[in-house]
């Protein structure tokens, strides 16, 4: 297939890339510089110049392909909200170029907004529309597609690492070195969900190969650890010290990161793997956490 893939260049779409052409697959990635065109075109795969914020692009784009993979998005936090808005304008836009065309595209969302809403271990059957994270308009985006016929697979993301980054853990680093201490609330039992990026990356191409319409797959390996052994594996690596804070000290400690402090985002991938037959191989996220060079972080 010639597939269509945003977020071409950026952390997670750079793995899917070869994973694609290793399968035998044509890509065409999404860019809007030409640091990133020569980044693509450099590993084999065709250029498309579009922007996250100019959704006609990415609808040209669709046209031009079998299959879309969205990976892109704008993890400026500090606009979360408003960026979840752009993603879902992107996906409408891109679902009016697939009426009636009969191409797979496959989105990009968070595992908690598969989480019951009596708790629980978040499962591929469940769609919280209540759930608090913003990221739900991805997913409610996607759901207005399938409602038209649309073949829309979604792809729930965990905390995606490797040994230069770690989902919602890179940006933690930074807020503990800005408060002096790597901090966990209370007892440090809430439990993060996490998988190596090589393994989402595969994930992503199994699901288009083999994934069924409306489907959603959750790319989590380890159900959750634990925010202490997380705390103390940034701790480890920066030389800061671990410690314990209360709610009363959340936003001191975790500045923008504070709702996510006591936030459980636990994950089955029973229902993924029995689908799909996939077999991570990666290291685990502590693994990775241990050999992370912290430096950059410790920059000023």
């Amino acid at each position: 297939m010639r597939v269509f893939l945003t977020g071409a260049t950026g952390f997670i779409g750079s793995h899917v890339l070869p994973e694609l052409l290793g399968r035998g697959h044509q890509v065409l990635g999404l860019t809007r510089s030409e640091a990133g065109a020569r980044q693509l075109e450099a590993v084999g795969a065709e250029v498309h110049r579009g922007d996250l914020d100019k959704p006609q692009t990415l609808a040209s784009g669709v046209a031009l392909a079998d299959a879309v993979i969205h990976c892109a998005f704008d993890h400026n936090f500090e606009n979360f909200f408003e960026n979840t808005k752009k993603d879902e304008r992107n996906i409408a836009a891109m679902g009016k170029a697939l009426t009636g065309a009969h191409k797979p595209i496959l989105i990009t969302s968070g595992v908690g907004i598969g989480t019951p809403l009596n708790g629980g271990p978040a499962t591929e059957d469940v769609l919280n529309p209540l759930h608090p994270n913003p990221r739900i308009a991805t997913e409610l985006a996607g759901a207005a597609l399938t409602a038209r016929r649309i073949d829309v697979r979604t792809i729930r993301l965990p905390q995606v690492h490797d040994t230069t980054k770690a989902g919602l853990i890179t940006p933690l680093v930074a807020e503990a070195r800005r408060s002096g201490a790597a901090a966990y609330l209370g007892d440090g039992k809430t439990r993060w969900s996490a998988a190596h990026v090589s393994d989402v990356a595969k994930l992503y191409v199994l699901a288009l190969e083999k994934g069924e319409p409306g489907a959603r797959y959750h790319a989590s390996v380890e159900e959750g650890v634990t925010a202490r052994a997380i705390a103390e594996a940034i701790g480890e690596g920066t030389g800061l010290p671990v410690r314990s804070i209360n709610a009363d000290e959340v936003e001191r400690y975790f500045g923008w990161m504070a709702p996510f402090a006591g936030l459980n985002m636990t994950t089955s991938n029973a229902w993924t793997v029995a689908r799909l037959g996939w077999e991570p191989t990666g290291p685990d996220l502590l693994t990775d956490l241990a050999a992370m060079d912290y430096s950059e972080f410790m920059q000023a």
